[in-house]
């Protein structure tokens, strides 16, 4: 479409896409000290979400008439409570610190929409339309004990999600599954010297599913699906200028998932692998001048397919973040950063490619106690990149066949933003 000048790089094949969001946020945290060695948290919160987003990711490709533009929209309520108790003793040298909790969280939403539609205000068709109930009990116990060279940290946690799914276009019925699974974790520590230390971390999680997949799904790896993960890494201060913090890592999960916007489901996509290396590095340049300097490795891969059909689409397998930071005494501060991603796999085979890049900004910035004026300016070189990008198949309305090729969403070119900040 770009090339053929039906839109320019920043047009819209459907120029009604979009929508909006809002979000409001109660939290209350009441923290009782009983003793020196022993604290009671209890934490409350409540959560309204509303959602409404018209999108079009293949044009014409299944109504060549009317285009395929969908709307999502939901409505959820998310009240949650945490209750954790954390208690030290000692030991002789070693110091024991120990956490015991039990909460809750409970979602809920009303008339949650998938639906076929035209310039966002004719609706073709529903997809999906219905009511979930996701509901997660969960009870944690943790302990570190540690003295100068060593600390061991171990835990558990205990989760039982219930998933109800009223469907409203098969007159109201209700389907319901739930599952449980414990999650373990250990991590050790061993401080060499005052400058190293070296750590270990093992760990089993877990992906909280879609109600609607859960419900039409036997298959308990597709409902709470494990995921193991372990890192190994070295925190040393080989000057009192420089910091480094390197680390290699694996993660397996059981099962990864590709929502599938238009047509309102999520499919399973099978077994998968990542091995990789982050290296961090904090540096002092001069009194007040500082660098910093992220930078991460990552082989992902599935299990399941054979070698060469094996890419994770979109998978990142390069990239780092850094950058210089200026802090002067009067309340100026000045930072320049950089980000970037190599050029990566778009789809199974590696044959379609989603383009890397790097970006520079730039911010200015007074800060005093009660308030903050600054300047940020992004894209400094103005460079063309693309946020966010998928290999999709799509027709627009005057071509004959679909095409599949890359879509992407224009990164933002130069600009500059103003900011006023408030502290109270």
């Amino acid at each position: 479409a770009i090339k053929s000048g039906l839109v320019n790089r920043f047009g819209s094949i459907d120029d009604n896409e979009g929508g909006n969001t809002s979000r409001t946020n109660i939290n209350a945290l009441l923290t009782t000290e009983l003793s020196e060695q022993l604290k009671w948290s209890n934490q409350l919160y409540y959560s309204r979400y509303n959602f409404n987003l018209f999108s079009n990711f293949t044009f014409f490709l299944a109504d060549t008439a009317n285009g395929d533009q969908i709307k999502q929209k939901e409505k959820r309520d998310l009240l949650g409570y945490t209750s954790r108790i954390d208690f030290t003793k000692m030991f002789g040298q070693w110091n024991s610190k120990n956490s015991l909790g039990i909460g809750f969280r409970a979602d809920r939403t009303n008339n949650t929409e998938l639906s076929h539609t035209k310039n966002r205000s004719t609706v073709l068709e529903n997809i999906q339309f219905g009511d979930i109930a996701e509901t997660n009990g969960f009870v944690f116990a943790e302990q570190t004990v540690s003295n100068k060279k060593w600390s061991f940290n171990i835990g558990a946690r205990v989760d039982y999600f219930h998933f109800l799914y009223r469907d409203h276009l098969k007159d109201d019925i209700e389907k319901a599954s739930a599952e449980s699974i414990i999650s373990p974790k250990v991590n050790i520590k061993y401080t060499i010297d005052q400058h190293t230390q070296v750590y270990v971390k093992l760990g089993k999680g877990f992906h909280s599913n879609d109600a609607r997949l859960v419900i039409a799904t036997d298959n308990t790896n597709e409902i709470l699906p494990a995921a193991y993960g372990a890192d190994i890494g070295i925190l040393t201060k080989p000057s009192n200028k420089l910091i480094v913090q390197a680390a290699v890592w694996y993660l397996y999960l059981q099962q990864e998932f590709v929502y599938v916007g238009d047509a309102g489901v999520v499919e399973p996509s099978g077994k998968t692998k990542r091995v990789g290396a982050d290296v961090s590095v904090r540096y002092q340049i001069a009194q007040q001048l500082f660098a910093d300097a992220n930078i991460n490795w990552t082989k992902p891969r599935s299990i399941d397919n054979p070698k060469g059909d094996d890419y994770i689409p979109l998978a990142p397998t390069f990239s780092s973040i850094g950058g210089l930071r200026y802090i002067a005494k009067s309340g100026f501060n000045v930072s320049l950063r950089y980000r970037y991603i190599k050029d990566r796999p778009a789809n199974e085979n590696n044959s379609v490619i989603a383009r890397g890049y790097t970006v520079l900004d730039a911010s200015v910035n007074y800060t005093k106690k009660n308030y903050e004026f600054g300047v940020m300016i992004e894209n400094m070189l103005n460079a063309k990149w693309n946020e966010a990008q998928f290999n999709t198949e799509s027709r627009l309305k005057n071509e004959l066949k679909p095409v599949s090729e890359l879509h992407f969403t224009p990164g933002n070119p130069f600009n500059m933003r103003f900011k006023v900040s408030l502290f109270f």
